[in-house]
Parts: C-alpha cells; structure tokens; sequence
C-alpha cells in the first residue's frame, strides 16, 4: 500500500520502509549467491570463476537498467510528495515506455559483444566459453529485469516497499529450486544456472504487474500507459542517466579490478568471487537505506518540509550505523563458516585468501555506512551530480590502490580491502564538506 511520509513520526516509519528494503536486496543477493554456491559447491573452481568474472559486465548492465529506474522515481517521489497525481500519471507512461525500448536495445547489443567484453577484461581462456554462455542468457533477460526495476522503483516512491519484497521472496526460493534442478539434477552447469535466474526475474515482473493492475488505481492507467511526454523524458533522462552513470562508473571500476585480478591464478579468482558476494550483503543493504533516505527526503522536498528532511537525515546514519555494526561481527566471527559456503574444501588456497580478506575488511564496513547515507541525502534533494562525482573518485582511487599493490609492488591478496580503503576515504573527503554546506542552508530555512 501507499505511504505518505511528508506527515507523522520519522525514525520508526523509515525504519519500517527500509527494513523491506534491506531484506529484498538481501534476496536480490541470493540469486548470485546461490548461483556461485551451487556452482561452485557441484561443478568445480573453473565454473565458480566463470560465472564471478562474468559479474562485474553483468552488473554494468544490470546496474546501468535499475539506475535510470531509480533515477526516475526520485522524480515519482517529489510529484507524490507534491500530490500532483497527473504529472506523476505522465511520468510513469514516459518512464515505462522509454526503458523498455532501451532495455531491448541494449540486449541486443551486450549479446553481441559478451565475448569480446570478456577477452578486453583477460578472461583465460579455459573459462571464457562458460562465461559467454552465462553472459548471453542472462543479457536475454535485461527486458526483465528492467521491468521489475521499474515498477518495484514506482511503488517504492509511492511509499510501498513490502511488497516487492514479497514478491522477490517468492521469486528467490524459487530460484533456488531451479538452481538445484538444472545444475545438480539436469546437470546443465552454468548454463542451467543462468536460466534458472532469467525465468524467475521474468516470474516477479509478472507478479509485481499483477498486483498493480488490481491494488493501486493510481496506477491503473489504462490507455495513459502509451503517453509518451518528450518534456518529460528529458528530466527523466537527466535523473536517470546521472544516476545510470554513477552505477556503471563504479561496475566500470571492478571491471578494471576484476581484470587485474584475473592475472593472478584460477584461486585467485575464485577467492575474489567469493568475498565480493559477501562484500554485496554488505554494501547493498547500505545503499538500500540510503535508497529509503532518498524516498522520505525527496517526498518531503516535494512538500517542502525542510525540517523533516534534516530529521530524516539523521535516522537514516542510525539505521545505517546499527546495521553495519550487526554485520561487522557476524563477518569477522564467521569468515571461515561463510568461505566454506562457496568453495570445496579442497580448494584450501581460496579458503584462506577469502578469511585473511574477510577478517581485516569487516573493520572497515563503516565507512561505505557513511558514504552510502550521505548518497541517499543528496540524491533526495535532487543533486545527483555529488553522488556521481563521488562514486567517480572512490573508483579512481580504489583502481589506482589495486594497480600500485597488487600489480607493481606484489602485495598479497589483503591489498584488494586496503584498497576499499583508500576509495572510500577520498570519497568522504569530497562529500562531507558538501553535506556540511547543505545542511546549513536547510537549517536556515527549514520549516516543519
């Protein structure tokens, strides 16, 4: 159902809007992370390292569709917030029309150059045949996953998140299931596991769809879905691609890092795939409470609340602060546990690379915490161009950090977290000077 958040209490509202949030990337996650578990648990070390190298051109894709999608309904937001149903009717056509002429186009096109992709990033070549497979069937599926992108983002902004929690829940045991079917009964490998992922991200757009034509008039919209406002797709694209950017700037950079890895050896790879799964259950939950921090803030700076802005601000680092303080322990205390989730035991050079990286990382989660509230902050107030600058340096910095350490001077594996290091440090120093400035200027003037 619709939430509006421009009235009312704040922290335990955003509490509950995010903790959906939280718990449906979590589950977005498990796609992945089944992926490689099965696979690597049942197929063996080349198949995990084909489908963790695949991941990163994968995600640029991915990433590039779900950021115009959010970027549009930081939009959706404020036209909620402002009550201006019509323009938010537009909006929703304009949105829907475009992405899916774009996600169809862009399939087409990463089907084309999956494998050239993989040979620019140094694929070796005894795995670049299950990575192009894996690669292609999952690009199939881009149209997918633009579309339940979309309208998981539009009832997101009308203040609705459990629900497309529910149905990625469904989608994920599903998933699950699929996974098991194909790859350990069917015995298809990596191939089995695409397709098992592609069918059940197709199952949830259907369920989303379905539950939008029967519970939300406001977007039963009939005829209006073929409204195409070329004003309106201006802004969109303005938002959208700033936003599209700024994910495939930091998916552009583990590229980068994801081919200089893959230099150092087969375990090498697979001890990367493994902890950079883990590292997502980390960071994806934080940018999510970031993405609830830039629902409430871009609702109430649709209503001009300034007040509630600057409140909300401030419950969204706690949130953020508690949750990664949960995760830090867990990590540090099970990085044995969780690196025998994703590789055989015999693979005992992966194992320990992955458990040296986990224990020293899982210090250092507090920061992406930080930078991921303050994100969600600037992209509510509509100043996407901060959140891309940022992500832009933190990428710069953590790809110069890997070339320096693990490229010219040798270091060992550990080097990679150090390297998170420096690209989140750069990108405090850049954004908290900005936030300091704009939270002035809304202490000012801010109204309740």
């Amino acid at each position: 159902m619709k939430k509006d958040m421009t009235t009312g209490k704040i922290t335990l509202p955003l509490v509950v809007f995010t903790i959906p949030l939280v718990l449906g990337n979590l589950f977005q996650l498990a796609y992945n992370a089944v992926d490689s578990i099965i696979v690597g648990q049942f197929v063996g070390e080349g198949a995990l390292a084909a489908v963790g190298t695949s991941g990163p051109l994968m995600n640029i894709a991915l990433l590039f569709i779900s950021g115009l999608c959010m970027g549009a309904s930081i939009l959706m937001s404020a036209q909620y917030g402002a009550k201006d149903y019509e323009l938010l009717s537009r909006q929703v056509s304009t949105t829907f029309l475009a992405g899916c002429g774009f996600s169809l186009l862009f399939s087409i096109v990463t089907m084309i150059l999956a494998t050239p992709l993989l040979k620019l990033i140094q694929v070796p070549d005894e795995i670049i045949g299950e990575s192009s497979v894996y690669l292609r069937i999952i690009f199939l599926g881009l149209l997918f996953t633009f579309i339940y992108n979309f309208l998981a983002n539009t009832l997101r902004a009308l203040g609705d998140s459990k629900t497309p929690l529910y149905f990625l829940m469904i989608s994920a045991g599903l998933n699950v299931v699929g996974d098991l079917v194909m790859v350990v009964i069917l015995k298809q490998g990596v191939m089995g596991s695409a397709v098992s992922t592609v069918v059940c991200e197709a199952f949830s757009c259907l369920l989303c769809a379905v539950y939008i034509k029967k519970k939300i008039p406001l977007l039963n919209l009939g005829r209006k879905w073929l409204v195409f406002d070329k004003k309106l797709l201006g802004k969109t694209i303005s938002y959208g691609s700033t936003s599209a950017m700024q994910q495939v700037c930091l998916q552009v950079g583990k590229t980068m890092i994801q081919a200089m890895v893959n230099t150092q050896g087969v375990s090498v790879m697979a001890a990367f795939t493994a902890v950079n799964r883990v590292d997502d259950f980390v960071y994806t939950p934080q940018q999510n409470i970031g993405h609830a921090m830039t629902t409430f803030i871009a609702q109430n700076k649709g209503a001009e609340h300034r007040e509630r802005i600057r409140r909300g601000f401030r419950s969204g680092l706690l949130i953020e602060v508690v949750y990664t303080t949960i995760l830090c322990g867990v990590i540090f205390f099970g990085a044995p546990f969780i690196m025998g989730l994703f590789t055989e035991s015999q693979d005992v050079e992966a194992v320990a690379l992955g458990i040296d990286y986990l224990k020293l990382i899982s210090f250092m989660y507090f920061l992406p915490a930080f930078t991921n509230g303050i994100q969600g902050f600037f992209r509510g107030m509509g100043d996407l161009k901060v959140t891309l600058y940022s992500t832009s340096m933190n990428m710069l910095g953590r790809v110069a950090a890997v070339f320096l350490m693990l490229v010219i001077f040798s270091m060992d594996f550990s080097s990679l977290a150090w390297a998170n290091l420096v690209g989140w440090v750069v990108m405090l120093l850049f954004e908290v000077p900005l936030l300091l400035k704009q939270i002035k200027l809304l202490s000012k003037d801010g109204k309740s």
